[in-house]
This record gives C-alpha cells, structure tokens and sequence, in this order.
C-alpha cells in the first residue's frame, strides 16, 4: 500500500509516522506538503500529530483550509482511506468528514501518558483484524482530546459500528474511572458510515518499533494493511 504523509506547519509527528510505515511496517511512503494539491496516487493519506498552524482558533480549524485538504476531502469522497491521528483526527472532525467535535480535556490540562484501548468496531479495517478480548498500550498527547458528538450522532455511531476505539483499563474493562480526557462513552477513535475514513487520538506510531519494548500500535496499522 501506498501511503502520503501530509506536513502542516506544526506537524511534529510526521517523520515518526513516515519511520513507522517505511522502515517498520516496509510500506511505501511519500511525504506531502499541505500547500501541494497532488496525492501523488496513494492509497491512504495519513496526516499526522502535531500542533497544526499552532492551534489557533481550534485545532484543526485552519488546517482544514490548506491547499491540499480539498484533494483530501475529494480522495475520501471516492473511496479513498484516510486516517488522522491526534491532530490529524481534529482536523478530519473540522472538516466534517468524520462525526462529532474534540473539545480541552475535561481537567483542562495537556495529557502526556501510555492508555490502553479497547478494540470496538468488528468492519472497520483499523480494528477488525485485531483481538476485541484484549486491551492494546497506545500513549496519548493531547490538550483538546475530549471526544464530544450529539445524542443523535452517538447513537448512529454505535447502531453503524462507526466506533473504532474505547478507552479502557489492562484487562479490557471500559469504564468513567479510567476515562483520561472525558470523552463521551469512552471513545477513542472512530470512522465514517463508509468505513474509509480513520480517526483517533491516541498515537499508534509512537507503539510500534521493537526498541519501545512494544508492538501494540503495529497491530493496528497491520489490521489496516491485511483488510484495507
């Protein structure tokens, strides 16, 4: 598979994500600049962690008007996967291509630490290949994690198997104590009704080189390579 890992000004996850999926997972990988308007024919358009254009107004909410989130946008549109990470995730929310909104952390502080997520959806191709028994180690870095939608859109999302992750604790178990950021219903990461577009807060990235000591986060992009 063929993937393009988009740079804004801020991006500070972007060589990590590149490393994972060129020198790890051995995938090929091009690097896009956000003013560009060629995906240069990827299969998947990856945009990456980071404090895009310093987060001003929101996170995400300028990122979206970059040149090449109108060929991104059209890329889902067709079919095409996309999957966003932390700051990659609040720009896909931004421009509506996936449901809900990421609001400041409930305790209002930035949250630095190693959570563990509870797979969800049994047809999304980022969670389906991977075991729903048990719990994967996956850090987060975040201010404005919070995941917040309607009752309406909850409830879609669940009733369309569109949520992809759950926070939970080691063995599995999903409850309000272990909830880091007060998302609601625990949600970590989901897709759209299409099942092509992947968001998620936490950093898969950043828990799949063997020299971390664990491969959690590779299990995920290898679910994504086995069912995409």
């Amino acid at each position: 598979m063929k993937f393009g890992v988009v740079t804004f000004p801020g991006s500070n996850c972007d060589q990590d994500m590149v490393y994972i999926l060129e020198k790890v997972l051995k995938q090929e990988v091009v690097s896009l600049w956000h003013k560009e308007r060629d995906l240069k024919g990827v299969d998947m358009v990856v945009l990456p962690g980071g404090f895009s254009f310093g987060d001003y107004l929101r996170s995400g909410a300028i990122a979206k008007f970059s040149p090449i989130m109108n060929d991104v946008i059209t890329h889902a549109q067709k079919g095409g996967y996309v999957l966003g990470i932390c700051n990659g995730f609040q720009i896909l929310t931004e421009t509506g291509l996936l449901d809900g909104a990421l609001l400041h952390n409930n305790n209002q502080k930035f949250i630095c630490k190693n959570v563990h997520l509870k797979p969800v959806s049994n047809s999304a191709a980022i969670s389906k290949g991977l075991d729903h028994s048990k719990a994967y180690s996956v850090p987060i870095a975040h201010g404005e994690g919070r995941y917040y939608a309607s009752e309406e859109t909850i409830s879609k999302l669940q009733n369309n198997d569109q949520v992809l992750f759950k926070y939970c604790d080691g063995s599995g178990t999903v409850s309000d104590s272990i909830n880091p950021n007060g998302s609601l219903m625990n949600i970590a990461g989901v897709t759209n009704e299409k099942k092509n577009v992947f968001g998620m807060m936490p950093h898969p990235e950043r828990s799949s080189d063997p020299i971390l000591q664990t491969k959690d986060g590779a299990m995920l992009f290898e679910s994504l390579l086995k069912h995409c």
